[in-house]
């Protein structure tokens, strides 16, 4: 009787949260069925830059980086800049939320991204994990989300360069349709004018960005890919 009581007590005492709002997502590097599961192949995503992606959420997940920590967003430089190659992933729901273009820097590359800095003035796009911070309303390209880099070397100047998520009439299927490739920033993750908004909604406030390129000096220098 008095186990049966102790156990009653247990039921009614609220179970504290330490990890406040945050929500632990299951590991899943080694179920290949999510990316199956979103049809990312179809998508032009190859499996091992969502790997490497996964990869990297999960080492930062266990660091407590993230408050936004069921949403990764990834960017693949690798395609050309003619495919929707930023995708935006809900890894709780297993959902594919966003696939659309994005311009990557004008001194990064033309229709291809082949070059990436972490300098201020380089105009180009910077590789590795980011996480997002909060929106803001810019004098020139409007709603803006600002995106501060985690890897040292490779994107940890993001803010000073202001590198932010914003709209451009460049990164629209109908630039791509006059000009043959879509056009190109300051180094910003530009997207159409029509997404910025609702994608900014979704990510902003402590959520994962992976820009990716085959580099080997990043490849080999990532603390979050190794």
């Amino acid at each position: 009787m008095k186990d049966y009581f102790f156990y009653i007590l247990l039921l009614l005492i609220p179970v504290i949260n330490n990890s406040g709002s945050r929500i632990l997502v299951p590991a899943m590097e080694e179920k290949p069925d999510l990316y199956a599961a979103l049809n990312l192949s179809a998508m032009g995503l190859k499996k091992e830059v969502f790997q490497l992606a996964l990869k990297g959420y999960h080492k930062l997940e266990t660091l407590g980086k993230f408050q936004n920590n069921y949403i990764l967003t990834i960017i693949d430089f690798s395609q050309s800049s003619k495919n929707k190659r930023f995708y935006v992933i809900d890894l709780l729901h297993k959902a594919l939320l966003f696939n659309t273009y994005v311009a990557h820097g004008k001194n990064t590359g033309g229709e291809y991204a082949d070059h990436f800095s972490n300098v201020s003035g380089s105009c180009q796009s910077s590789l590795g994990f980011y996480i997002t911070k909060e929106e803001i309303t810019g004098k020139s390209v409007g709603l803006s989300l600002i995106l501060d880099g985690l890897e040292k070397g490779f994107n940890d100047n993001a803010m000073k360069r202001e590198i932010i998520i914003h709209g451009a009439d460049y990164a629209t299927e109908k630039f791509i349709r006059k000009n043959g490739r879509l056009g190109r920033s300051f180094g910003c993750p530009s997207l159409p004018p029509d997404l910025v908004k609702p994608v900014v909604e979704t990510i902003k406030e402590g959520s994962c960005l992976f820009i990716y390129y085959k580099d080997d000096r990043y490849i080999r220098g990532s603390a979050f890919v190794n």
